[in-house]
Protein backbone atom coordinates (compact mmCIF):
# COMPACT_ATOMS: atom_id res chain seq x y z
CA UNK A 1 0.00 0.00 0.00
CA UNK A 2 2.78 2.30 0.25
CA UNK A 3 3.82 2.41 -2.96
CA UNK A 4 -0.05 3.19 -3.92
CA UNK A 5 0.41 6.20 -1.83
CA UNK A 6 3.93 7.36 -3.03
CA UNK A 7 2.34 7.45 -6.37
CA UNK A 8 -0.55 9.38 -5.72
CA UNK A 9 1.23 11.66 -3.79
CA UNK A 10 3.54 12.00 -6.73
CA UNK A 11 0.39 12.43 -9.22
CA UNK A 12 -1.27 15.26 -6.81
CA UNK A 13 2.01 16.96 -6.75
CA UNK A 14 2.36 16.70 -10.52
CA UNK A 15 -0.96 17.79 -10.91
CA UNK A 16 -0.90 20.92 -8.43
CA UNK A 17 2.80 21.82 -10.39
CA UNK A 18 0.63 22.05 -14.00
CA UNK A 19 -2.40 23.85 -12.13
CA UNK A 20 0.28 26.49 -11.02
CA UNK A 21 2.58 26.36 -14.30
CA UNK A 22 -1.49 27.48 -15.77
CA UNK A 23 -1.76 29.85 -13.48
CA UNK A 24 1.68 31.34 -14.79
CA UNK A 25 0.38 31.23 -18.11
CA UNK A 26 -2.73 32.88 -17.60
CA UNK A 27 -3.42 35.96 -19.63
CA UNK A 28 -6.78 37.81 -19.73
CA UNK A 29 -7.99 39.74 -22.79
CA UNK A 30 -6.78 43.10 -23.59
CA UNK A 31 -10.12 45.33 -23.44
CA UNK A 32 -10.53 47.15 -27.14
CA UNK A 33 -10.06 50.58 -26.10
CA UNK A 34 -6.48 49.80 -24.39
CA UNK A 35 -5.43 48.23 -27.28
CA UNK A 36 -6.35 50.37 -29.64
CA UNK A 37 -4.79 53.14 -27.76
CA UNK A 38 -1.37 51.47 -27.93
CA UNK A 39 -1.27 50.44 -31.57
CA UNK A 40 -3.59 52.83 -33.58
CA UNK A 41 -1.71 55.40 -35.80
CA UNK A 42 -2.48 58.90 -36.62
CA UNK A 43 -3.78 57.36 -40.01
CA UNK A 44 -5.57 54.37 -38.50
CA UNK A 45 -9.43 54.82 -39.26
CA UNK A 46 -12.10 52.39 -38.22
CA UNK A 47 -14.57 52.06 -41.35
CA UNK A 48 -18.33 50.07 -41.21
CA UNK A 49 -18.48 47.18 -43.21
CA UNK A 50 -20.79 44.64 -42.30
CA UNK A 51 -20.77 44.90 -38.99
CA UNK A 52 -17.42 45.16 -38.67
CA UNK A 53 -15.52 47.69 -37.35
CA UNK A 54 -12.34 47.29 -39.75
CA UNK A 55 -9.08 49.29 -38.56
CA UNK A 56 -7.42 50.73 -41.93
CA UNK A 57 -4.40 52.76 -42.34
CA UNK A 58 -4.44 55.05 -44.68
CA UNK A 59 -0.99 56.57 -45.98
CA UNK A 60 -0.28 58.94 -48.91
CA UNK A 61 -2.11 59.90 -51.91
CA UNK A 62 -2.05 58.72 -55.79
CA UNK A 63 -2.81 55.37 -57.21
CA UNK A 64 -4.42 52.84 -54.49
CA UNK A 65 -2.20 50.21 -53.11
CA UNK A 66 -3.55 47.47 -50.65
CA UNK A 67 -1.20 45.75 -48.36
CA UNK A 68 -2.62 42.14 -47.10
CA UNK A 69 -0.96 40.68 -43.93
CA UNK A 70 -1.05 37.17 -43.49
CA UNK A 71 -2.29 34.74 -40.69
CA UNK A 72 -1.40 35.72 -37.12
CA UNK A 73 -0.26 39.31 -38.37
CA UNK A 74 -1.81 42.74 -39.17
CA UNK A 75 -1.19 45.64 -40.52
CA UNK A 76 2.00 46.49 -38.29
CA UNK A 77 3.57 44.26 -40.64
CA UNK A 78 3.26 46.81 -43.57
CA UNK A 79 4.79 50.23 -41.18
CA UNK A 80 7.69 50.79 -43.09
CA UNK A 81 6.59 49.58 -46.56
CA UNK A 82 3.84 52.03 -46.49
CA UNK A 83 5.98 55.13 -45.17
CA UNK A 84 8.11 54.24 -48.03
CA UNK A 85 5.56 53.69 -51.04
CA UNK A 86 3.43 56.60 -49.68
CA UNK A 87 5.41 59.51 -51.39
CA UNK A 88 4.36 57.46 -54.20
CA UNK A 89 1.30 56.15 -54.11
CA UNK A 90 -1.83 55.86 -51.47
CA UNK A 91 -1.29 53.03 -49.24
CA UNK A 92 -3.73 51.00 -47.25
CA UNK A 93 -3.51 48.72 -45.16
CA UNK A 94 -5.93 46.59 -43.25
CA UNK A 95 -6.82 44.43 -40.10
CA UNK A 96 -8.58 41.62 -41.20
CA UNK A 97 -11.42 40.06 -39.24
CA UNK A 98 -10.04 38.24 -36.65
CA UNK A 99 -6.68 40.13 -36.85
CA UNK A 100 -5.41 43.23 -35.22
CA UNK A 101 -7.30 46.04 -33.97
CA UNK A 102 -10.36 45.13 -36.07
CA UNK A 103 -10.77 42.25 -33.92
CA UNK A 104 -13.43 39.07 -34.18
CA UNK A 105 -16.40 38.83 -37.32
CA UNK A 106 -19.75 38.22 -35.00
CA UNK A 107 -20.82 36.05 -38.12
CA UNK A 108 -17.11 34.23 -38.28
CA UNK A 109 -16.49 35.28 -41.91
CA UNK A 110 -12.73 34.20 -41.60
CA UNK A 111 -12.63 32.50 -45.02
CA UNK A 112 -9.64 33.52 -47.85
CA UNK A 113 -12.84 34.28 -50.17
CA UNK A 114 -15.07 36.23 -47.61
CA UNK A 115 -11.43 38.40 -47.03
CA UNK A 116 -11.40 39.12 -50.45
CA UNK A 117 -15.05 39.95 -50.78
CA UNK A 118 -14.02 42.15 -47.59
CA UNK A 119 -11.32 44.05 -49.89
CA UNK A 120 -13.43 44.76 -52.49
CA UNK A 121 -16.27 46.03 -50.57
CA UNK A 122 -14.06 48.08 -48.94
CA UNK A 123 -12.50 49.27 -52.54
CA UNK A 124 -16.34 49.93 -53.31
CA UNK A 125 -17.35 51.70 -50.74
CA UNK A 126 -13.85 54.09 -50.59
CA UNK A 127 -14.41 54.57 -54.42
CA UNK A 128 -11.42 52.87 -55.93
CA UNK A 129 -12.83 51.30 -59.15
CA UNK A 130 -8.51 50.16 -59.81
CA UNK A 131 -5.90 49.31 -57.53
CA UNK A 132 -2.64 47.32 -57.38
CA UNK A 133 -2.62 45.12 -54.31
CA UNK A 134 0.69 43.29 -52.60
CA UNK A 135 -0.39 39.72 -49.97
CA UNK A 136 2.33 37.86 -47.51
CA UNK A 137 1.20 34.65 -47.03
CA UNK A 138 -2.66 33.92 -46.23
CA UNK A 139 -2.72 37.67 -47.25
CA UNK A 140 -1.07 36.45 -50.72
CA UNK A 141 -4.26 34.24 -51.38
CA UNK A 142 -6.68 36.45 -50.39
CA UNK A 143 -5.15 39.08 -53.16
CA UNK A 144 -4.75 36.06 -55.37
CA UNK A 145 -9.08 35.83 -55.28
CA UNK A 146 -9.45 39.61 -55.26
CA UNK A 147 -7.25 39.60 -58.64
CA UNK A 148 -8.70 36.35 -59.75
CA UNK A 149 -12.47 37.25 -59.39
CA UNK A 150 -12.27 41.08 -60.51
CA UNK A 151 -9.08 41.40 -62.73
CA UNK A 152 -10.33 44.36 -64.12
CA UNK A 153 -9.99 46.14 -61.65
CA UNK A 154 -6.44 44.72 -60.21
CA UNK A 155 -3.95 47.19 -61.68
CA UNK A 156 -0.81 44.60 -60.30
CA UNK A 157 -0.69 41.41 -58.53
CA UNK A 158 2.31 40.92 -55.65
CA UNK A 159 2.45 37.72 -53.84
CA UNK A 160 5.30 37.73 -50.90
CA UNK A 161 5.63 34.30 -49.67
CA UNK A 162 2.37 33.36 -50.39
CA UNK A 163 -0.16 30.74 -49.92
CA UNK A 164 -2.32 29.46 -52.58
CA UNK A 165 -0.03 27.61 -54.96
CA UNK A 166 -1.77 26.09 -57.76
CA UNK A 167 -0.65 22.77 -56.34
CA UNK A 168 0.54 21.26 -52.85
CA UNK A 169 4.13 20.21 -52.49
CA UNK A 170 5.22 16.69 -51.32
CA UNK A 171 7.57 16.95 -48.18
CA UNK A 172 9.42 14.47 -49.57
CA UNK A 173 10.58 15.70 -52.67
CA UNK A 174 10.97 19.43 -50.77
CA UNK A 175 13.00 18.95 -47.92
CA UNK A 176 12.56 22.67 -47.21
CA UNK A 177 8.50 22.05 -46.13
CA UNK A 178 7.60 23.32 -42.88
CA UNK A 179 7.16 21.04 -40.09
CA UNK A 180 4.39 18.80 -39.92
CA UNK A 181 3.67 17.58 -43.48
CA UNK A 182 3.98 20.83 -44.42
CA UNK A 183 2.15 22.44 -42.29
CA UNK A 184 3.95 25.14 -39.78
CA UNK A 185 3.66 23.88 -35.71
CA UNK A 186 2.01 27.00 -34.67
CA UNK A 187 -1.39 25.51 -36.99
CA UNK A 188 -1.21 22.27 -35.83
CA UNK A 189 -1.28 23.48 -32.27
CA UNK A 190 -4.17 26.14 -32.14
CA UNK A 191 -5.81 22.87 -34.38
CA UNK A 192 -5.77 20.59 -31.45
CA UNK A 193 -9.09 20.49 -29.98
CA UNK A 194 -7.92 20.26 -26.52
CA UNK A 195 -4.33 22.61 -26.37
CA UNK A 196 -6.35 25.21 -28.72
CA UNK A 197 -8.90 25.78 -26.04
CA UNK A 198 -6.22 25.88 -23.26
CA UNK A 199 -4.45 28.60 -25.02
CA UNK A 200 -8.09 30.59 -25.18
CA UNK A 201 -6.66 31.23 -21.47
CA UNK A 202 -3.18 30.13 -21.53
CA UNK A 203 -1.39 32.34 -24.13
CA UNK A 204 2.31 31.41 -23.14
CA UNK A 205 4.79 34.55 -24.68
CA UNK A 206 7.49 32.38 -25.76
CA UNK A 207 5.51 30.73 -28.20
CA UNK A 208 5.34 33.97 -29.88
CA UNK A 209 9.50 34.32 -29.76
CA UNK A 210 9.33 30.62 -31.13
CA UNK A 211 6.76 31.55 -33.98
CA UNK A 212 9.12 34.51 -34.62
CA UNK A 213 12.14 32.93 -34.76
CA UNK A 214 10.35 30.30 -38.00
CA UNK A 215 9.44 33.17 -39.30
CA UNK A 216 12.67 35.12 -39.87
CA UNK A 217 15.63 33.48 -41.99
CA UNK A 218 17.91 35.58 -39.94
CA UNK A 219 17.09 36.04 -36.13
CA UNK A 220 19.18 38.73 -35.33
CA UNK A 221 16.82 41.16 -37.17
CA UNK A 222 13.88 40.02 -34.72
CA UNK A 223 13.31 43.06 -32.51
CA UNK A 224 11.72 42.47 -29.16
CA UNK A 225 9.19 44.98 -29.80
CA UNK A 226 7.62 43.02 -32.82
CA UNK A 227 7.35 39.81 -30.44
CA UNK A 228 5.34 42.25 -27.90
CA UNK A 229 3.16 43.57 -30.94
CA UNK A 230 2.11 40.30 -32.25
CA UNK A 231 1.56 38.31 -28.45
CA UNK A 232 -0.59 41.76 -27.18
CA UNK A 233 -2.45 41.78 -30.61
CA UNK A 234 -3.56 38.82 -30.03
CA UNK A 235 -4.49 39.40 -26.86
CA UNK A 236 -6.97 41.52 -27.95
CA UNK A 237 -10.24 40.82 -26.85
CA UNK A 238 -11.95 38.38 -29.06
CA UNK A 239 -8.95 38.03 -31.14
CA UNK A 240 -7.98 34.42 -29.75
CA UNK A 241 -11.61 32.70 -30.07
CA UNK A 242 -11.74 34.23 -33.75
CA UNK A 243 -8.25 32.63 -34.69
CA UNK A 244 -9.72 29.19 -33.76
CA UNK A 245 -12.99 29.51 -35.72
CA UNK A 246 -10.74 30.81 -38.64
CA UNK A 247 -8.16 27.51 -38.35
CA UNK A 248 -11.45 25.52 -38.01
CA UNK A 249 -13.53 26.86 -41.02
CA UNK A 250 -13.43 25.30 -44.20
CA UNK A 251 -10.06 25.88 -46.50
CA UNK A 252 -11.29 25.03 -49.71
CA UNK A 253 -10.47 27.93 -52.49
CA UNK A 254 -10.56 28.56 -56.06
CA UNK A 255 -8.15 30.68 -58.14
CA UNK A 256 -9.00 31.16 -61.81
CA UNK A 257 -5.29 31.68 -62.70
CA UNK A 258 -6.04 32.00 -66.25
CA UNK A 259 -7.76 35.21 -65.31
CA UNK A 260 -4.19 36.66 -63.74
CA UNK A 261 -3.11 38.59 -66.72
CA UNK A 262 -2.26 42.19 -65.05
CA UNK A 263 1.50 42.40 -63.94
CA UNK A 264 2.79 40.12 -61.22
CA UNK A 265 5.30 40.34 -59.02
CA UNK A 266 6.53 37.28 -56.95
CA UNK A 267 8.90 37.94 -53.75
CA UNK A 268 10.38 35.07 -51.62
CA UNK A 269 12.31 34.35 -48.94
CA UNK A 270 14.54 31.39 -49.71
CA UNK A 271 14.73 30.62 -45.86
CA UNK A 272 11.04 30.36 -45.70
CA UNK A 273 9.98 27.59 -43.45
CA UNK A 274 6.13 27.95 -43.30
CA UNK A 275 5.83 28.07 -47.70
CA UNK A 276 8.98 26.50 -49.17
CA UNK A 277 10.36 28.49 -51.79
CA UNK A 278 9.64 25.88 -54.17
CA UNK A 279 5.82 26.99 -54.60
CA UNK A 280 7.33 30.48 -55.88
CA UNK A 281 8.56 28.53 -58.60
CA UNK A 282 4.68 26.80 -58.87
CA UNK A 283 3.53 30.63 -59.26
CA UNK A 284 5.52 31.92 -61.67
CA UNK A 285 5.04 28.75 -64.23
CA UNK A 286 1.24 29.09 -63.60
CA UNK A 287 1.36 32.93 -63.85
CA UNK A 288 2.49 33.81 -67.72
CA UNK A 289 4.89 36.89 -67.88
CA UNK A 290 5.11 37.09 -64.01
CA UNK A 291 8.69 38.50 -62.42
CA UNK A 292 10.02 36.29 -59.22
CA UNK A 293 12.73 38.20 -57.28
CA UNK A 294 13.83 35.47 -54.37
CA UNK A 295 16.18 36.98 -51.10
CA UNK A 296 18.69 35.10 -49.52
CA UNK A 297 18.87 34.43 -46.19
CA UNK A 298 15.22 35.81 -45.82
CA UNK A 299 12.24 34.05 -43.97
CA UNK A 300 8.64 34.00 -44.43
CA UNK A 301 8.00 38.12 -43.73
CA UNK A 302 10.36 39.67 -46.11
CA UNK A 303 8.19 42.94 -45.34
CA UNK A 304 9.52 42.81 -41.86
CA UNK A 305 13.07 41.21 -42.30
CA UNK A 306 14.26 43.62 -44.59
CA UNK A 307 11.77 46.22 -45.93
CA UNK A 308 13.90 48.53 -47.27
CA UNK A 309 15.28 45.93 -49.99
CA UNK A 310 12.15 44.34 -50.44
CA UNK A 311 9.98 47.47 -50.42
CA UNK A 312 12.77 49.52 -53.34
CA UNK A 313 12.09 46.09 -55.46
CA UNK A 314 8.59 46.44 -55.12
CA UNK A 315 8.41 50.35 -56.08
CA UNK A 316 11.04 49.11 -59.20
CA UNK A 317 8.27 46.75 -60.41
CA UNK A 318 5.63 49.49 -59.90
CA UNK A 319 7.61 52.23 -62.36
CA UNK A 320 9.65 54.32 -59.74
CA UNK A 321 13.20 54.02 -59.86
CA UNK A 322 14.90 53.71 -56.34
CA UNK A 323 17.41 57.16 -56.40
CA UNK A 324 21.11 55.85 -55.74
CA UNK A 325 21.87 59.79 -55.46
CA UNK A 326 18.84 61.53 -53.76
CA UNK A 327 19.34 64.54 -55.31
CA UNK A 328 18.18 62.93 -58.68
CA UNK A 329 14.17 63.05 -59.11
CA UNK A 330 12.79 59.42 -59.21
CA UNK A 331 11.09 58.38 -62.51
CA UNK A 332 7.50 57.59 -62.12
CA UNK A 333 5.57 54.95 -64.69
CA UNK A 334 2.09 53.54 -63.00
CA UNK A 335 0.13 50.36 -64.79
CA UNK A 336 -2.66 52.69 -64.85
CA UNK A 337 -4.04 52.79 -68.60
Amino acid sequence: MNWLKKSLKILAFLLLAFVFFLALLYRSDIPEEEINEKYSYPESHFVEMDGVNLHVRFLGKGVPVFLIHGSFSSLHTWDKWQQELSPYFMTISVDLPGHGLTGPDPLKRYSVEEYADLILKLAEKLDLPRFHIAGNSMGGAVALHVASSKPEQVLSLNLIDSSGAPRPISRSLDPTASRGGGQAWIFQLMENPILSKLLLRCTPKFLFTMNMREVYGDTERIDSGTVDRYFELMLRKGNRQATLDRLSGSRRSTVDFKKLTMPTLIMWGDKDRWIPVSQALLFEKEIPGSNLIIFEGVGHVPMEEIPTVSVADYLSFLGVEVRKNYLDVPKYVSYVE
